[in-house]
């Protein structure tokens, strides 16, 4: 068939009133032939539910998740109660540098795994007609959250339509046909640990099953199943169906509804499980997961598919419309995406397709993470193993952490509430860990989590699993927060308190050495060094990474002090320890230094680079600082190369984009795209893991708008390829949404619109001025170049209009 794409205008200027209007374009995933296999399905959700549309026409399937089902139950506090004992040899032995030594005594420090992310089931639509489907089409529209698939059948088109409504939490399916009472379909339920279904008196399709409790999930290689399950704590769940038709019979009988002779029916479903909380054994203590999904799903049935519909639209466009963007004014080819990825392969020269990757990882963070609900974990919500890569967890020595990058920037504040939440969870178990494996005060976090915020470091390498600074990385979310928001109340309540938390650990975690303190044991996460004389270890002291995220943790709460007024002392001492410690170091080879040592690497081309964590996300690096870092920075990504895993991919963009070099930055996205991203657009690792689609899309927005540094850098890292294009309600720190437009690789014309009344301070290589308001502009020299600071005052919800001065 034939595909059309309506083109916009995409900007209207209206001179006379001095207003900028940016209309959201549409975009639209599509596909002539169905999906083979999960990662050609495509991806709904509402934040809690999620599901994968395969779009086959006459056997359809759609898997399901619900956010909540995790094997497991809450952590035990102390799982190691030896392991304190072990910290003082660990130290000494690494002072001696008995590196191995020190590495194989590390691991009596370590205490169980994470519990496993779990799959909710399969719907599966068996439609039957006479003949071969033709003018086949499926696609996901990430303007409305929508996905449809359309196929005909002797002159008879058929249509499927699927959402996953927030409001009104539930997932609907409509299928209808454009000839009167053609249409004929059953539905059915499975799930790959063959759970029963059942059909109740009121015609509901109802799956129901409980997955295994373990505090070592690897100890029991068989989840137990529902039935056999009367001793098993686990978590139990279920999901139900309900088919409304206004001219179709409907019969429910043998774990099946039959619909026929109709010309629409709607599917609802509706989902839930017994999860009462981390600290709740999710059946003893857990919720009525039957009453929670038929509360969902008996208000839904009262409504009809398009009041369903509406309000679904109205809530996510509520988020993704905030946000408009265009990097090119060339339409989109109109070749199924499958096809435009492999021509990228070739050309690289698609730009509405990069354009569609930014908006498509805003759409992701929209589906799977909402306020109330848990973080978008290391597929977000969409897993079908029973036994994921990774268990599908919360990664904190980068992955859940890149998860949440793009939520400032792209005016997604309000999805970072989860994430928030579950730090307040981690800090909780965080100080059991603190004090239990390491005699410590305040809260720590290791590598590996899960929905019941386990925190102890898990068996394994000591590369990975030892890795013990999870609590200041993430507390840097905290205070970013509110440098988005200027929310001193939530400063003040939330984040202080558990920055403060964090860095009481971090305190007591450094020890001193030759006049510096140092972190004992450290690793630079899951790389591994080479010493001079031949020896491998994978566990030092002061890793480049480890410096760098206490330095970022100290300065935020020192910073933080001040804006609150508030514990002086405690921030004069973060200012004395600061001094202290140990530097960053630049290499024989010019590189930053990753370890203690200047030693080799042993994968040079490693998909970690955990030391340039000052560069970003942290603040410590930058050109506009020193040029010397910031060189050895370079040097550093030039060693390990633009390839890598596809989250390595989406943080070099990151990286590149804060070296202000947008062309390399945009090499790298062009990498991303080529041979890290799959045909639905998800991210490979391999597999699929979704932070690479939230770091590409963050890093995207780090080529056009910067303000780690206090300064609003307007397109500081352009590449030459988005020539001419625009932004619209990307926000800056202190609280400002920042609208572009570019002509030709310079800036035209700006809006800032202040929502918090803050001062700001602009960085541009062109000289500027702000319509009614008295500057004060000032310039300094970058590499030959001159660069022009413009600040000037705001008022709380006041919009102020930039122009060039010529």
């Amino acid at each position: 068939m034939v595909y059309s794409r309506k083109i916009v205008i995409l900007v209207l200027f209206l001179t006379t009133a001095h207003t900028v209007f940016a209309q959201q374009k549409s975009y639209v995933l599509w596909y002539n032939t169905p999906a083979k296999e999960w990662n050609e399905a495509l991806p709904i959700g509402n934040g809690r539910l999620g599901a994968m549309v395969f779009g086959r026409p006459d056997e359809e399937l759609i898997q399901l998740n619900e956010q909540t089902l995790w094997t497991g139950g809450p952590v035990d506090p102390n799982p190691n109660p030896k392991a304190v004992a072990y910290l003082a040899t660990v130290r000494n032995l690494l002072f001696q540098d008995s590196i191995s030594k020190a590495s194989r005594t590390l691991q009596n420090m370590q205490g169980p795994d994470t519990e496993m992310y779990q799959p909710l089931g399969d719907l599966k639509i068996s439609q039957q007609y006479t003949g071969t489907p033709t003018d086949y089409y499926r696609d996901l529209n990430i303007t409305n959250a929508t996905s449809t698939t359309r196929f005909t059948v002797d002159g008879v088109t058929f249509t499927r339509e699927v959402f996953a409504s927030a409001p009104d939490q539930v997932i609907v399916i409509r299928l209808k046909s454009n000839k009167a009472k053609t249409l004929n379909f059953k539905v059915g339920a499975s799930h790959p640990l063959k759970f029963s279904t059942s059909v109740t008196a009121h015609n509901q399709l109802v799956l129901k099953g409980k997955a295994r409790i373990t505090n070592d999930a690897r100890r029991t290689p068989k989840p137990l199943i529902y039935e056999d399950a009367e001793h098993n704590d686990g978590m139990r769940f279920q999901f139900r169906v309900q088919a409304v038709s206004q001219d179709g019979e409907i019969l429910a009988q043998d774990s099946t509804i039959s619909v026929s002779g109709a010309t629409e029916a709607v599917l609802y479903l509706s989902a839930a499980t017994s999860f009462n909380g981390f600290d709740k054994y999710p059946d003893r203590q857990g919720l009525d997961e039957e009453k929670k999904a038929i509360s969902f799903l008996n208000p839904a049935l009262k409504k009809t598919y398009a009041q369903l519909l509406d309000s679904h639209i109205k809530d996510y466009q509520s988020f993704f419309n905030r946000l408009t963007v265009s990097l090119t004014d060339r339409a989109a080819p109109n070749l199924p995406i499958n096809q435009r990825l492999a021509n990228y392969k070739k050309e690289s020269t698609d730009v509405p397709l990069e354009e569609l990757y930014f908006q498509f990882g805003r759409y992701l963070l929209i589906s799977s993470s909402r306020p109330g609900g848990m973080p978008a974990n290391l597929q977000g919500i969409w897993n079908k193993e029973i036994r994921p890569s990774w268990r599908s967890n919360y990664t904190t020595n980068i992955n859940v952490e890149m998860n949440y990058w793009p939520a400032e920037q792209t005016n997604l504040s309000e999805l970072t509430q989860p994430l928030i939440e579950h730090i307040n969870r981690w800090a909780i178990n965080g100080r059991a860990t603190a004090k239990n494996f390491y005699n410590m005060r305040g809260w720590a976090v290791h590598h590996n989590s899960d929905i019941w915020a386990l925190t102890n470091p898990v068996q394994g390498d000591p590369k990975y699993a030892s890795w013990a600074l999870g609590s200041p990385w993430l507390s840097q979310h905290l205070y970013e927060h509110y440098r988005f928001t200027s929310d001193k109340k939530f400063l003040s309540a939330t984040a202080y308190p558990l920055m403060k938390g964090a860095a009481e650990f971090c305190l007591d975690w450094l020890v001193e050495k030759d006049g510096k303190l140092v972190t004992a044991p450290s690793t630079s996460p899951e790389n591994v060094y080479v010493m001079p004389d031949g020896t491998k270890g994978n566990v030092t002291i002061a890793s480049t990474m480890d410096m760098e995220i206490i330095w970022d943790l100290f300065t935020n709460i020192i910073e933080a002090s001040e804006i609150l007024g508030t514990d002086k002392q405690f921030a004069a001492l973060l200012k004395e320890k600061r001094s202290m410690l140990s530097p960053l170091k630049v290499g024989a080879k010019g590189n930053l230094q990753e370890w203690y040592g200047d030693w080799e690497d042993a994968d040079p081309l490693h998909r970690h680079v955990s030391h340039l964590f000052g560069l970003h996300p942290g603040r410590q690096i930058s050109p506009l600082i020193d040029q010397k870092f910031a060189n050895a920075a370079r040097k550093t990504l030039e060693v390990r190369g633009d390839e890598g895993t596809g989250w390595s991919k989406a943080w070099k963009i990151n990286f590149w984009a804060r070296l202000l070099d947008g062309n390399h930055a945009h090499k790298v996205y062009q990498e991303l795209l080529k041979s890290s991203t799959l045909n639905n657009l998800f991210d490979t690792h391999p597999p699929f893991q979704i932070d690479g689609n939230f770091g590409g899309t963050s890093g995207i927005a780090e080529m056009l708008l910067q303000s780690h540094l206090g300064e609003v850098q307007l397109l500081p890292a352009l590449p030459a390829a988005w020539k001419n294009g625009h932004v619209t309600g990307m926000v800056a720190r202190g609280a400002f949404d920042i609208d572009m437009f570019w002509s030709d690789g310079k800036l035209a014309r700006a809006f800032v619109t202040s929502k918090a009344g803050n001062t700001i301070k602009l960085r541009t290589i062109q000289k500027i001025q702000v319509k009614g308001v008295e500057l004060t502009t000032s310039t300094v020299n970058l590499n030959n170049s001159t660069q022009y600071l413009t600040s000037f005052p705001t008022k709380k919800g006041a919009k102020y209009e930039l122009f060039i001065q010529q």
